[in-house]
């Protein structure tokens, strides 16, 4: 152990345990754990530490240890070791049992799990009872429990909880089901106690989950009416709760029509559609219902953007969508035109404006023609006209209401609307009026029409005026922030291009001032101090407004705090000012031959401005680090809303991608949990933003330890991103850190990470990679060829015949490029060592395979001399043709000068060239005399 250092504790603690010194052991990791910040690394050390309270017989502190992190396979099978220990077998055999399944060929994991069964059995034979253990007794037990009316409350939630353990295991599941469990439940989900409801909704979900035949069977008994009153209750847990189960019953049915046999039983079930457009027919009727509360209504929304559009475009048949539009389009416009404060309406929440938005522009984009495009257009128009044709002012503002949603979602229809005769002059005329509701909704409806490129001009002509106005002289500082947002979105109307300014120097500055200024004011509800974020989107365009938001540390908290808060609307403006601060946008640099012409043309030529460029950013980067962004990031991809739209997730995996540039920052990003939010990002996002957080991905893992990175089977979820940025449409840069990436990987282990690489179809793909002309690229390849190549299946693809892997690799042992060398021929070493039928065909594949052998002994490089004379061992070992070969050659003289030399100053290669001429004298090739040796005559 070192005495103020982490760095060497851990490695001192492995080599006190490994030399029997649990204690010493035990002491160093103590010592670790109070020194490391880092999370990942935290967990591996009470891992460790977990083990020597093993040593020492401390079973509850080996408990307590191993559960820091049970999701790894190694602490999950410490903590079995100590449950066993402390006498809770059916705990320790549950443990056992996921270790098992999780690594099945692991001798240790089933051999535990063979002695924890007849400690079971003999504890079951011993105590004369049937243990709980048994889930039909569990069940009949907890049934009986929960149904006992003089029962206490504590005794059935516990009860309840354990209905939800057991139902998570197929036994579990398929007891509760055939012994009336759906009935009891319904009876649970009528009780007064959350505790109870929840416990039901999660045993149910259990049930469902992957079962099409138990799902259509629960959706019968129960009745979407009551599932649907539970989720519209106000509760927000509950609703929650009620949504998942909803979504885990929707995928069931709909999994299930992708098979010919559906349910465990392997009965022939009828085709689910029906049961399908009934649940969404009763989530279209949650949409107006006033008795719905507002998480309800935000969850009945949530559930049909996730279940309604194709998951991809691929896939021909969007009739769902086509049902929803026809069925339920104008119920949806109920909510997104209703205002809370004037109507009797549904009630809402922050969100559910937004949460609208997304689900039109998701139904809209869904549409595969122009005449199913008009008539989703027609519908929309039919109920702003219906309604801004009534006499009453309060009418006229709900069409309104529903136009600024349609805006923010498919913005194409929204602009229809807008131009319906008579709509935009209210809308300006609405802003000056004295109504305060009617006046926020009016400018609202300004800003959202102001990001159109066909309305800013005219709003720029004549709503800059009406909104300096309103923010000069209103007294209302939600609408003086309103204004204040079109005044920004207005002003950014040249992007970051420093010559294209729409305000007067200094202006921006001014009002992104006042931005912070609202941000930072707590007196402020939420609602205002987002709309002051959205001005910040729009102004950081603006280096300038960049630089001086990155030193306010109040307003970044502030912001920062909003990203985690319950207002999911944010999440978007966040994501978009964070990008502009970070530079992480596309931009195309012009050719400068063109920009010259341009210039001579007398043409526009976009202007960078000077605080743009990379040291500038470097510190802006540094600076937002400092104050906490990775945990605000981490927390708004942890958001289970519409508002976290695919355009929200690109924008965070553009933040991640411009962290973790740097080297030196990417163990703070991984600390803070940025490598684990990353791989949702790189797997459900827009397709640029897939790239993106997979390069960051790449970058995480080429500089850390995949291990402390990605701790227990979250290592598996990393390979799949890697693999995808394996692409032609991806950059060579992009493609060489994912083999990069991928090398770092193949060398862990065979079962996460090589047979995952393999699954993946990896193998061809670095195989191409090895065919790129740029040299990085091709070394790279190589090197992750030579790590794959640990593993059998891969070997077996270079023992085949009719191909030529074996020919490059010897080949790219004799290139210029010292990496590739080194690389190829850690590859030659590697298959020729576990594959020594390989040896007798390397004369094949070139007829100067011996000039390459003898190159790499004799390389400046001392890796390639130990690489060399490994692959000459491997080859002398493998057959005694071979052998002579190699003793007539000059590589008899070269190993005999190798094998003189010093070996404590040249490590092993002197020995193993000393191996080399030993295998030569077996074989009777040479002859050694006094230490020396020499070719073998006849006569000896």
């Amino acid at each position: 152990c070192f005495s103020n250092s982490l760095e060497g504790v851990p490695r001192g603690g492995n080599h006190l345990f490994k030399s029997g010194d649990a204690q010493g052991a035990l002491s160093c990791y103590t010592k670790a754990l109070k020194l490391s910040g880092d999370q990942t690394e935290a967990a591996v050390l009470h891992r460790n530490r977990a083990a020597c309270y093993l040593k020492l017989e401390d079973y509850a502190k080996a408990e307590a240890d191993a559960s820091k992190d049970p999701g790894d396979i190694k602490a999950r099978f410490r903590r079995a070791q100590a449950l066993q220990k402390l006498g809770r077998l059916d705990q320790a055999f549950l443990d056992a049992q996921k270790c098992a399944q999780l690594e099945p060929k692991n001798k240790a994991f089933q051999e535990l799990l063979r002695l924890l069964g007849t400690q079971i059995q003999q504890k079951v034979r011993s105590c004369g009872f049937r243990m709980l253990s048994s889930t039909d007794a569990r069940v009949q037990q907890m049934f009986k429990l929960l149904l006992d009316d003089s029962a206490q409350l504590s005794d059935k939630q516990k009860a309840a909880q354990n209905l939800v353990v057991l139902s998570r295991e197929d036994a579990g599941a398929e007891q509760v089901f055939r012994n009336d469990g759906v009935k009891l439940l319904q009876k649970l989900l009528a009780s007064h106690h959350e505790d109870i409801v929840l416990s039901a909704l999660r045993t149910l979900v259990g049930l469902c989950t992957g079962h099409q035949s138990r799902t259509m069977a629960i959706v019968h008994e129960l009745g979407m009416p009551q599932l649907c009153a539970v989720m519209g209750s106000g509760a927000s847990a509950v609703s929650l709760a009620a949504c998942h189960l909803l979504q885990v019953m929707f995928e069931a049915l709909t999994e299930g029509m992708k098979r010919d046999i559906r349910g465990k039983d392997e009965a022939i079930l009828p085709e689910p559609s029906r049961e399908l457009r009934s649940m969404l027919q009763h989530l279209l009727d949650m949409m107006p219902a006033a008795t719905v509360s507002g998480p309800g209504r935000d969850s009945a929304i949530n559930l049909l953007v996730k279940q309604v559009p194709r998951k991809s475009l691929r896939n021909p048949d969007n009739s769902v969508t086509l049902w929803t539009v026809d069925h339920g389009l104008k119920k949806v416009l109920e909510v997104a035109g209703t205002v809370p404060e004037l109507a009797d309406g549904p009630p809402l929440t922050d969100n559910t404006p937004m949460s609208c938005s997304v689900l039109l522009n998701k139904l809209y984009d869904d549409l595969k023609c122009d005449s199913e495009r008009e008539n989703f257009n027609r519908l929309c128009e039919e109920y702003v006209q219906y309604y801004f044709s009534q006499p009453a002012l309060e009418s006229k503002v709900r069409a309104i209401q529903a136009v600024s949603v349609l805006l923010q979602g498919p913005s194409d229809v929204g602009n229809r609307t807008l131009e319906l005769s008579g709509v935009m002059e209210t809308v300006i005329a609405m802003c000056a009026s004295e109504n305060l509701i009617h006046q926020q909704v009016a400018v609202e409806t300004l800003i959202h029409a102001a990001g159109k490129a066909k309305r800013a001009s005219f709003i720029t002509a004549n709503g800059v005026a009406l909104l300096k106005d309103l923010y000069k002289t209103s007294e209302n500082d939600r609408i003086r922030v309103r204004a204040l947002v079109g005044l920004c979105k207005l002003g950014s109307a040249g992007g970051t291009d420093f010559s294209m300014k729409q305000f007067a120097e200094g202006s921006t500055l001014k009002l992104a001032k006042q931005c912070r200024k609202w941000l930072c004011n707590d007196s402020l509800p939420a609602t205002s101090r987002r709309w002051a974020v959205e001005g910040l989107a729009y102004l950081t365009f603006d280096a300038d407004v960049k630089e001086d938001l990155v030193e306010d540390k109040k307003a970044l908290n502030a912001m920062f705090e909003l990203a985690k808060s319950e207002d999911k609307t944010v999440l978007f403006a966040v994501g978009s000012t964070l990008v502009n601060c970070t530079n992480s946008y596309d931009v195309e640099k012009p050719d400068p031959q063109l920009v010259e012409l341009a210039k001579y043309a007398k043409q526009h030529v976009p202007e960078e401005h000077p605080k743009d460029a990379q040291s500038f950013v470097e510190k802006r980067l540094l600076k937002l680090l400092q104050a906490g962004v990775v945990s605000a990031l981490v927390c708004m991809v942890k958001q289970e809303s519409p508002a976290l739209t695919d355009a929200c997730k690109e924008c965070i995996a553009r933040v991640f991608l411009a962290l973790v540039e740097r080297q030196e920052d990417r163990g703070m990003v991984v600390a803070q949990g940025g490598g684990k939010a990353l791989i949702p990002l790189a797997t459900e996002n827009t397709d640029v933003g897939k790239v993106k957080a997979s390069q960051a991905l790449a970058k995480i893992t080429i500089t850390s330890n995949p291990e402390i990175a990605f701790p227990g089977e979250r290592i598996y979820e990393v390979v799949r991103p890697l693999v995808n940025l394996l692409h032609l449409e991806c950059t060579l840069l992009q493609n060489f850190e994912a083999l990069m990436a991928l090398t770092n990987l193949a060398g862990i282990n065979e079962r996460l990470s090589r047979q995952k690489i393999i699954k993946e179809k990896a193998v061809s793909k670095v195989e191409g990679y090895m065919f790129e002309e740029h040299e990085l690229v091709r070394a790279a390849a190589t090197e992750c060829m030579c790590n794959l190549a640990l593993s059998t299946e891969v070997q077996k693809l270079f023992l085949a015949t009719g191909n030529d892997r074996l020919k490059l690799v010897v080949l790219f042992c004799g290139e210029e490029d010292e990496r590739l060398r080194k690389a190829a021929a850690g590859t030659l070493a590697m298959l020729t060592a576990e594959q020594p039928e390989l040896c007798a065909r390397i004369p094949g594949t070139t007829s100067h395979w011996l000039e390459i052998l003898q190159a790499l002994l004799l390389s400046d490089s001392q890796d390639l001399r130990h690489r060399g004379v490994v692959i000459a061992l491997n080859i002398m070992q493998a057959e005694r043709d071979l052998t002579e070969k190699l003793m007539e050659s000059e590589a008899l003289e070269i190993l005999s000068v190798m094998a003189k030399e010093d070996t404590d100053a040249r490590g092993p290669i002197s020995k193993i060239a000393q191996q080399c001429l030993e295998v030569a004298v077996r074989y009777g090739i040479i002859k050694s005399a006094e230490g020396r040796v020499g070719k073998a005559t006849s006569d000896s």
